[in-house]
């Protein structure tokens, strides 16, 4: 039963499509800084946007921070949403019911499908960025990447940036302030930038055997190629992680309704009244328990060291939410009349 549903998914236009999507945004993205060299202001714009001007290895950092906030939450709630409503609303799922198939079994591959193209479009948007990212910028002057990101203190629950309570409802576009200058670099040239008689700021030796072949933390530490690829990785298994919270919802909505746009956008709505609850202080009794609470915590995998105490409540939150929500989708649709 799996097979079949991984063969279903892979062959449905519709998941190219999104996945698609996903990628050429923050294609067009890079396409648009390449042309221009012009980075988002400090404080403004998704995480690592303006460090990727130095490093093109950072852009799928960059990428996740673009996507995540709207379109991998929507394409995710599209799938999950169509799981199980899409069958019942096409008069498909009786029929397939009807064969010596056990509801739980199919519940599980519906699952299943749902989790590999949460995998698949965060792995295709990640490596596809890293490919945009290293052709049009570069992998990075050693010297002008170790002062892209600034140097970070404190890692109170308000200091890591992008998530606390008070982060805006949009998302990425302000997470972190890992675009800002730091403060002794403040009111000095980037390196590498353009000045104005087109002469390129030199940088001492000592910068450049502290950043050779490497990139720097949030927290201005540099990064080895291999401790960087290792902290993509888990930032990618934590937004996946993140979205599989997100496809519960969906998958448990599509459970109860027949109607596989009603499953999409009841998830929406959910998702959207989070991120409104997170940004209201009169609503920090609950902020702790909302869905998109943790989301952009994977920015602290790139802090040196790395602050481990959101990302662990982000994953046991959202391990939470998708036991609950998959336990009642299996008592709601093993026990319910499928007349469709």
């Amino acid at each position: 039963m799996i097979a079949v549903e991984l063969v279903k998914l892979i062959r449905r236009p519709r998941t190219w499509v999104a996945v698609g999507l996903l990628c050429l945004l923050p294609a067009v993205v890079a396409v648009f800084l390449a042309t221009t060299r012009i980075a988002p202001p400090p404080g403004q714009g998704a995480a690592f946007l303006s460090a990727v001007l130095q490093s093109g290895s950072l852009y799928p950092a960059a990428a996740l921070a673009l996507v995540l906030p709207l379109f991998l939450p929507i394409a995710v709630a599209v799938v999950a949403g169509d799981a199980v409503a899409g069958e019942s609303s096409q008069g498909t799922l009786r029929y397939l019911l009807v064969r010596p198939v056990r509801r739980t079994s199919l519940l599980v591959a519906k699952l299943v499908s749902v989790v590999v193209f949460v995998v698949g479009s965060v792995v295709a948007v990640a490596g596809t960025s890293y490919v945009v990212g290293v052709s049009l910028f570069g992998a990075g002057d050693p010297v002008a990447v170790v002062r892209a990101l600034p140097e970070v203190t404190g890692g109170g629950d308000d200091a890591v940036a992008g998530t606390g309570p008070a982060a805006p409802a949009g998302g990425g576009g302000q997470v972190g302030s890992s675009d800002a200058a730091s403060g002794g670099q403040a009111g000095a040239t980037r390196p590498g930038a353009d000045t104005g008689d087109g002469a390129v700021v030199a940088d001492d030796q000592a910068a450049r055997e502290r950043a050779q072949a490497s990139v720097s933390s949030l927290s201005g530490e540099a990064l080895s190629p291999a401790d960087l690829a290792a902290r993509l990785l888990g930032a990618m298994g934590y937004v996946t992680v993140s979205m599989l919270g997100v496809a519960a919802i969906a998958l448990f909505l599509s459970t109860v309704t027949a109607s596989s746009l009603g499953a999409t956008l009841g998830a929406l709505a959910a998702l959207v009244t989070s991120q409104v609850l997170v940004s209201l202080d009169a609503a920090a009794a609950v902020t702790p328990y909302l869905p998109t609470r943790y989301w952009l915590a994977w920015v602290d995998f790139f802090r040196d060291p790395i602050f481990l105490r959101d990302i662990t409540a982000g994953l046991w939150l959202q391990a939470g939410y998708v036991v609950v929500l998959m336990l009642a989708a299996w008592a709601n649709f093993t026990t319910k009349d499928v007349t469709s």
